[in-house]
């Protein structure tokens, strides 16, 4: 065993995935490639607190939507891991459990470019910081200058730990996908057919 050789890295997909869309799988991608991951585990909120009076659908279809998304991926895997826990998710939990899963690993948390802007909302954010490198997946033309300036101010220890970079797909969103299907439009070549089928089939988004 080589004591000198770097720890293995593992990617962190977060998020509600209501639906997933090809952004989230180029991002997965992209990320994986770039920072030398060894997988990406995609974990969908089970209960996400900054959802609260939004309507979400349920964990159980956002799982399978995921599951069905990724399956042709070898990289990549789903985690029911926040849907069985009780109460609100919050990252920190998730991060703390995950260490405790994959010790010898260092973790990359993959996120939306404006989740990533709000990273200084999140539960205990110092310990979310130090427990994890942070890959803020972005729009061409997102501008992060607002956000690492109060980085750099209030958490400047934590600036190695912070990536940005660009996913032209991330054009593509949720709430657009959502808005589609209750108006009647299409939505084929946005996500995963497997996904479009069953939003299909389940009757999703329609109301």
């Amino acid at each position: 065993m080589n004591i000198n050789a770097p720890p293995k890295r593992i990617g962190i997909m977060g998020g509600t995935f209501d639906p997933l869309h090809y952004g989230h799988l180029v991002a997965a991608e992209m990320a994986r490639h770039e920072f030398a991951l060894e997988k990406v585990i995609f974990i969908p909120t089970g209960n996400p607190p900054h959802k609260v009076g939004r309507r979400v659908t349920s964990p159980g279809d956002r799982y399978e939507m995921v599951k069905r998304a990724v399956q042709d991926n070898s990289f990549f895997e789903v985690s029911d891991l926040e849907i069985q826990r009780k109460g609100y998710s919050y990252t920190v939990d998730t991060l703390k459990e995950l260490h405790e899963l994959y010790p010898q690993h260092e973790l990359y948390f993959i996120t939306g470019a404006d989740a990533f802007r709000e990273i200084f909302t999140w539960r205990e954010v110092q310990s979310v910081l130090s427990l994890s490198h942070f890959i803020g997946a972005s729009r061409p033309g997102f501008d992060p200058h607002e956000f690492l300036e109060e980085l750099k101010r209030d958490y400047p220890e934590f600036l190695p730990h912070m990536h940005l970079f660009d996913v032209p797909a991330l054009a593509i969103s949720s709430t657009d996908i959502r808005s589609r299907v209750k108006e009647g439009k299409p939505i084929r070549y946005l996500l995963p057919e497997s996904v479009r089928l069953y939003i299909e089939e389940t009757g999703l988004y329609r109301i």
